[in-house]
């Protein structure tokens, strides 16, 4: 049992972490409170659990928990509490413009929001969306960013702090806040599902939990602004990669790259659905970063077959994204699209400079890009190296078991 119970609450804290906290919030009017409170409902639920059996809900368990838990403190530390950071005024009446229970039933759109606040500082707000929204790691978090895991700290420390300074509420915008707000929200789905699409470390290389949530929250945005095209693109993005999701591996839990994934079990009802949403994007000119990423993901998605792929129009496509979004994983991808396009030698010329960029340091995919170019090339030494700097930089299992076997085909 108590095996079962720990698989248990680790996984209702991959999948219930950001309702259960965000429910808090709303009790407790308290960020860092709720986040104790929160702590204290899954550690409670090692040992209450192993007593009288898991839940059939699970996350309702750990909700009630842990808004009790948060009820329980105010009452008895009134004081303490009134040094935390507040995300409410005092009073329990709704805030004028504030969007009630009733449209907006899913608390964490309003945790995303709050994070969101035009007060925080552009990297604090995606940070701190993804560590109290999704209960990423700090660690995690910071691969997102590219950065070290100490900045990351430092830097979500600061984004509380501020919400505390700056009394930031917990709620949707009104409509004429929201046009400012959206920018930082979407980003902070992508970067959820990115996480989730390609997890950084754990033994599956798809984290579902994240790449549902994210699709979740993209088509909350989608109910609320049903006319901006950045959200239409972000949409389409997710709804067009993560169509591939079943593919991406075989039966043996191998990694399966793009070139020998069987496109007929691609999810044909969500390729429909995200190649319009990209057409509805690319209407609004010029075209944003969203509707870019996603039309370059629907040339892959209405592609037959991989030999097939325009990759002329791939290249295109990432020559308007980088100008857009001047991204090193961008310009990097754009070099994976030029070594299939003009050659594995024009795509490492456009590789070498990215090796100077203090953002990709430590960023094993382009490792694993240079050494597929170079095992293109034939340059067997080189490439070897590159595949063993990419393997001592990637987390992931699956990810690591198929840069183990391309060094074995090379006779490393």
């Amino acid at each position: 049992m108590p095996v079962a119970v720990a698989a248990a609450v680790a996984e209702a804290h991959r999948r219930e972490w950001a309702r259960v906290l965000a429910a808090a919030v709303r009790v407790t009017r308290n960020l860092d409170l709720a986040e104790e409170c929160v702590q204290d409902s899954y550690t409670a639920a090692l040992t209450a659990w192993a007593a009288t059996g898991i839940p059939a809900r699970p996350g309702a368990w750990l909700t009630t928990a842990a808004t009790r838990r948060g009820l329980d403190l105010q009452r008895r530390a009134a004081t303490a509490r009134r040094a935390l950071p507040m995300l409410l005024p005092e009073q329990v009446e709704p805030v004028p413009g504030e969007c009630d229970g009733e449209e907006f039933p899913d608390d964490r759109l309003r945790l995303v929001f709050t994070c969101c606040h035009p007060a925080l500082a552009p990297d604090t707000r995606v940070a701190l969306t993804l560590r109290l929204v999704c209960g990423l790691s700090t660690a995690e978090v910071a691969r997102a960013f590219l950065v070290a895991e100490p900045t990351m700290a430092a830097r979500i420390t600061r984004g509380k702090k501020k919400i505390a300074a700056a009394g930031i509420p917990y709620r949707v915008p009104s409509a004429a806040e929201l046009p400012e707000r959206v920018g930082a929200a979407l980003t902070v789905v992508h970067l959820l599902f990115t996480t989730g699409h390609a997890a950084p470390a754990g033994d599956d290389l798809v984290r579902r939990d994240l790449v549902e949530r994210a699709l979740d929250l993209v088509r909350m945005l989608r109910e609320l602004l049903p006319g901006d095209p950045g959200v239409a693109g972000l949409l389409a993005l997710v709804l067009l990669t993560d169509a591939r999701r079943e593919t991406r591996t075989g039966d043996d839990g191998r990694l399966l790259l793009l070139s020998e994934q069987d496109r007929s079990r691609w999810d044909r009802s969500a390729v429909t659905e995200g190649v319009a949403l990209v057409r509805e994007a690319l209407r609004h000119r010029p075209p944003g970063r969203f509707a870019l990423m996603a039309a370059i993901a629907a040339v892959h998605a209405e592609s037959p077959s991989w030999a097939d792929t325009d990759w002329r129009e791939v290249v295109g496509l990432y020559d308007l994204l980088v100008q857009v979004w001047p991204s090193p994983v961008v310009a990097l991808n754009r070099a994976v699209a030029v070594g299939f396009a003009d050659g594995p030698e024009a795509g490492l010329a456009a590789l070498e400079p990215l090796a100077a960029e203090p953002r990709l340091a430590g960023y094993s995919y382009l490792a694993a890009a240079r050494a597929d170019l170079l095992r293109r090339l034939g340059r067997t030494r080189e490439a070897r190296d590159a595949y063993t700097e990419a393997l001592l930089l990637t987390g992931n299992s699956v990810e690591r078991e198929f840069l183990t076997g391309r060094l074995a085909e090379l006779g490393g």
